[in-house]
């Protein structure tokens, strides 16, 4: 089985070199020695979210943290093609349930969206703890993964903005509607992809279009119609599949 990894603040293994010591304190170091009643001896993984996972043998425990001794470092080569899920907001936290599964799957991004038809509002405070909500979720789903990288939550965009994130940038908008699969879609040299997920409502006639407009492709996923909360991570599914997992 996988040694368990924990998170830490991000450039806390910056110049970490094999056999230095190292102290796993704060919520993980809790969490670890009271939770997980991790012992001396064990092999415990550190990372701190930006690429960089340090394996390391536990040389003390405490009731709120561990002392640990490097025993290897690795920087984790960012895969192609980069991949952005664009969700839109969704009542009963199934944006959440979306945004933890695309992190198992590997997604790099994710982006709140404020469709035309989304019930769910993020405005003032409440916006400000959705978004909170959200880096909380990336990060256990990353954690609980043994990923070494958090995705990014990237600020809320409105339809405008939307259209702004599709210029220039391979975008495939899910949509029941379309005539081309995303299975069918050739990914060979694509660098950074983006997949646009809408609302329980579905995406407006007004949102389609300007997508198309800003080159984005309507694409579907298969005969059956996805809840917003699974058709992002089943659309990353299919992306993974022919290009990161390929080579594994």
């Amino acid at each position: 089985m996988t040694a368990a990894l924990f998170l830490i603040d991000a450039g806390r293994l910056d110049g970490v070199t094999d056999g230095v010591p190292l102290v796993l304190d704060g919520p993980e170091g809790r969490h670890a020695a009271t939770v997980k009643r991790i012992e001396p001896g064990e092999t415990v993984l550190v990372a701190d979210g930006s690429g960089t996972v340090a394996q390391c043998t536990v040389a003390a425990a405490y009731k709120d943290r561990l002392d640990l001794v490097v025993v290897s470092t690795e920087q984790q080569t960012p895969q192609l093609p980069r991949v952005i899920l664009v969700q839109a907001l969704a009542k009963g936290d199934r944006d959440d349930q979306a945004i933890e599964a695309a992190t198992e799957l590997g997604v790099d991004e994710v982006v709140p969206w404020q469709a035309e038809r989304s019930i769910v509002q993020w405005k003032g405070e409440r916006g400000a703890k959705a978004v909170r909500k959200w880096e909380q979720v990336v990060r256990a789903a990353a954690k609980q993964s043994r990923r070494a990288t958090v995705p990014v939550v990237g600020p809320l965009l409105d339809r405008r903005g939307l259209a702004g994130l599709a210029n220039g940038r391979t975008v495939f908008v899910l949509h029941e509607d379309a005539t081309t699969a995303l299975a069918d879609v050739d990914l060979a040299g694509v660098e950074e992809l983006a997949i646009v997920v809408g609302p329980e409502g579905g995406i407006s006639p007004a949102e389609l279009s300007v997508l198309e407009d800003a080159g984005a492709r309507i694409v579907r996923l298969g005969p059956h119609v996805l809840r917003s909360s699974s058709a992002g991570p089943a659309a990353l599914a299919v992306v993974m599949s022919g290009t990161r997992w390929a080579h594994h």
